[in-house]
């Protein structure tokens, strides 16, 4: 019994969001496979480099509530 959704999302057309950037991505499997990876890194570079240190003196790590005893 299909209640109009398959168990494979890009059966009925709905591949998602990695579906939709690798599609828009030019070049063959292999150009879009390292503008992925590049894409990637550099994402994680941001987030290394940029918004983890601004984040981090907002972030409770350092407020512990264990006493010396």
């Amino acid at each position: 019994m299909t209640y109009g959704v398959s168990l494979v999302p890009w059966r009925d057309g709905r591949d998602g969001m990695y579906g939709w950037i690798w599609r828009h991505l030019p070049g063959n499997a292999w150009v879009k496979a390292l503008i992925s990876l590049a894409l990637a890194l550099a994402v994680v570079y941001i987030l290394f480099q940029y918004v983890f240190p601004w984040a981090e003196p907002l972030l409770p790590f350092n407020d512990v509530t264990v006493d010396n005893q």
